[in-house]
């Protein structure tokens, strides 16, 4: 059985040194970017191996197309492949950041036709909530050949002016609500959101104890926000096209499958003056 959302510590467990399972650390802070892979250094779960968010999961930025671009998918393929992931490979990402990170690896996976592709739910503080020791050993696997390319459509930003202008999509911004409103804003130069975007807080799909909440609550949140709204006319965004990949998880999981992420995010539509921008509610 493949596992194509979420996994629980306890199914991760007996299956930890499979040869077809790879598990990667995505742990990262984005005012610290070398926290990651200094904590993965310290201690990470058994054959685990780190994939850095700015390094290995963002393309090139050019100044105009956001903080964290995609990365070229031929690129991310030989990532991919130099971890040893192949058409075949069961992938499981975690962070302890809620999903924040791993969610990012999870859809990149998927844009690329990798469905065998879940999150630690709970993350590291799970696994260790479980009783399981951490590893401080460095793994290597054998390459694999990773063929995937992109199939998943995405939004650019053309496409949401247009949109803003014969409505087809609703924008969903998974940012805090006080960045959303243009309020307290550290990381972009610019503070508002897009024209008609609703907000979805992206911690909002945890639980107290840091876990996804159960499906029936995320589909009766969701509902509420969207209304009579197809998912698969749902476009998610964020500050840089991260934490937008939370919320489309978490759509994944109540059933509301085929919403669509704009990888440039805020930090992309800020980068140009020309623009519409909203700030308030």
């Amino acid at each position: 059985m493949a596992y194509t959302s979420l996994i629980q510590p306890e199914e991760l467990i007996p299956n930890v040194h499979q040869p077809d399972w790879r598990i990667i650390d995505c742990r990262h802070d984005l005012a610290q970017p070398d926290a990651g892979e200094t904590a993965y250094g310290k201690g990470h779960l058994p054959g685990a191996l780190f994939l850095h968010l700015d390094r290995d999961l963002s393309g090139v930025k050019t100044g105009c197309n956001g903080r964290h671009p995609l990365p070229e998918p031929a690129v991310l393929a030989v990532t991919l492949g130099r971890c040893g992931i192949g058409p075949g490979t069961q992938v499981v990402a975690y962070d302890d950041s809620g999903g924040m990170f791993a969610a990012r690896l999870w859809w990149l996976l998927r844009w690329l036709g990798h469905e065998a592709v879940a999150v630690l739910d709970g993350g590291l503080g799970a696994w260790k909530q479980a009783g399981e020791a951490l590893s401080g050993d460095s793994v290597e696997f054998p390459p694999a050949l990773f063929n995937g390319h992109p199939t998943l459509l995405t939004l650019t930003a053309d496409d949401i002016l247009r949109q803003l202008e014969e409505p087809r999509w609703q924008l969903l911004d998974a940012r805090a609500p006080d960045r959303f409103r243009g309020e307290n804003e550290t990381l972009d130069p610019v503070a508002g959101h897009i024209p008609g975007a609703l907000n979805r807080f992206f911690r909002d799909n945890l639980a107290s104890d840091g876990r996804f909440k159960r499906v029936e609550t995320l589909r009766e949140e969701f509902g509420a926000l969207l209304g009579d709204r197809e998912p698969e006319r749902v476009v998610h965004q964020c500050g840089s096209g991260v934490t937008a990949c939370h919320n489309l998880l978490a759509m994944e999981i109540a059933g509301l499958e085929g919403s669509r992420l704009y990888p440039g995010s805020w930090s992309e539509w800020c980068s140009d003056p020309a623009r519409p921008m909203v700030r308030g509610v």
